[in-house]
């Protein structure tokens, strides 16, 4: 049995995954709309296992781990909620985190284990080191990007494909959400 596993990104128009404190955007750059966050809802709705690098699990509970379960929307209560591998050498159990497993090691050779055992789909949202290692070593099986219709030139950091290795795409989905987010579904393959 192998695992999909998917590389699930959020960018602004110029491939910026984040922006810096001097950014006033708001979460998803202020641009969510319903049928973006129906969308996430149901991808995350299923069973899976999400696989986060050290940097995104902290950032995630930074931003999510002090809000009550209750205070949550219903996706960041989803991903909240999953259970999760964090792929770290410098964190350590117990996390504040409700399912969460520290695991040590080479990411490639983690992951590539979670593929060969896992029954469920494997997600990683961010994590961009973690992401661009495993695509050079053929391990995501789809890159999901979602656009946000937003250039954040001045304010944005970590360009999302920055150092990563060249890469042929093959689209496999494309929608346009709330007539002004665009998600792209891609197959990688090394180029």
């Amino acid at each position: 049995m192998t695992a999909t596993y998917t590389f699930d990104v959020f960018c602004t128009l110029d491939g910026f995954g984040s922006y810096s404190e001097a950014g006033d955007w708001g979460g998803y750059w202020s641009k969510q709309g319903p049928e973006f966050l129906e969308r996430r809802l149901a991808q995350y709705s299923g069973d899976l296992r999400m696989v986060l690098g050290a940097r995104t699990f902290r950032d995630f509970v930074h931003h999510l781990g002090s809000i009550p379960d209750a205070d949550l929307d219903p996706v960041n209560s989803r991903l909240k909620q999953a259970p999760t591998t964090v792929l770290s050498t410098t964190l350590d159990e117990p996390l504040d985190w409700p399912d969460a497993t520290v695991v040590r090691g080479d990411a490639v050779e983690v992951v590539a284990r979670l593929e060969r055992e896992s029954d469920v789909p494997v997600r990683s949202h961010g994590s961009l080191s973690v992401n661009r290692a495993l695509m050079a070593a053929g391990l995501v099986d789809r890159v999901q990007v979602t656009v946000f219709p937003v250039i954040s030139g001045r304010t944005g950091t970590e360009p999302v494909f920055a150092g990563a290795d060249d890469v042929d795409l093959e689209l496999l989905e494309a929608r346009t959400l709330d007539g002004r987010i665009q998600e792209l579904v891609y197959r990688p393959t090394l180029h």
